[in-house]
């Protein structure tokens, strides 16, 4: 079954944004064969430019992502993972809690895509999860 994976890039070939502050998500589309696809470019409801990625969500309580839920977590809501180079504590259990998984990862986009979508087809077939980044599906 076809999945979506989010990643927070500036540049559209690095992992280099910080979820709560990242302006836009690329979401990819993985394929049953393990071949993805650029699918959108979501933008990102909260002004990258502001003082607090939460601001106006959190209420002046500082990002204990206990009041309301971030708006780049409904935004990548329909993701099986978000992958990112930082994502705080809170967001990771906002997120755990919709079942979608978190990458702290930095690197090229494509070899990261590589990597978690042998990830994801080792678990969906219960494979042993073995080290060599060079195999394909």
């Amino acid at each position: 079954m076809p999945y979506k994976i989010a990643i927070a890039s500036s540049d559209q070939v690095s992992i280099d944004g910080h979820f709560g502050s990242a302006p836009e998500f690329l979401v990819y589309e993985v394929a049953d064969n393990g071949e993805y696809a650029l699918l959108e470019i979501r933008e990102a409801p909260v002004d990258p430019g502001s003082t607090s990625s939460c601001e106006g969500v959190c209420q002046g309580n500082g990002c204990g992502g206990f009041l309301a839920g971030h708006p780049n977590v409904e935004l990548i809501g329909d993701c099986r993972c978000v992958v990112c180079k930082k994502i705080g504590f809170h967001m990771q259990r906002q997120l755990e809690k919709k079942a979608i998984s978190t990458f702290d990862v930095e690197g090229k986009i494509e070899d990261v895509l590589h990597r978690i979508t042998l990830y994801f087809h080792r678990v969906d077939h219960h494979l042993p999860l073995k080290r060599n980044v060079n195999e394909t599906l």
